[in-house]
């Protein structure tokens, strides 16, 4: 037993001094040119839908209330909620899709249907 007590320390130095670890050497990078800044639309809100909702059912009831939210991480689609006339509550569904230069309801005659 002795003599495991005197070797544990030589163990635990063997096994405790190594060199140290060889740095990696840096690969060689290039420069990659950062893509040029492209302008993006605003975030839609309620007085973006409220307009664009105006343009496509001219005959249906003025939009209360909307909420938007993105349909996805990256998406181009919007999806929103939104009441209308007196009603507070959220209960009709849209979709803005992002154009070139301004968002667009998509397939605007079945909103505009589903709004009556």
């Amino acid at each position: 037993m002795k003599k495991i007590v005197f070797l544990l320390p030589l163990i635990m130095l063997a096994a405790c001094s190594s060199e140290p670890a060889a740095e990696p050497t840096p690969a060689a990078t290039t420069a990659v040119p950062a893509p040029a800044a492209t302008p993006s639309l605003p975030a839609p809100d309620q007085e973006l839908f409220t307009a664009k909702f105006a343009e496509a059912c001219p005959e249906a009831k003025p939009v209360k209330t909307a909420v938007c939210r993105r349909a996805g991480l990256g998406s181009s689609e919007v999806n929103c909620e939104f009441g209308l006339g007196e009603d507070e509550y959220l209960r009709n569904k849209a979709t803005l899709v992002a154009g070139k230069s301004a968002w667009t309801l998509k397939d605007p005659e079945a909103v505009c249907a589903a709004a009556k």
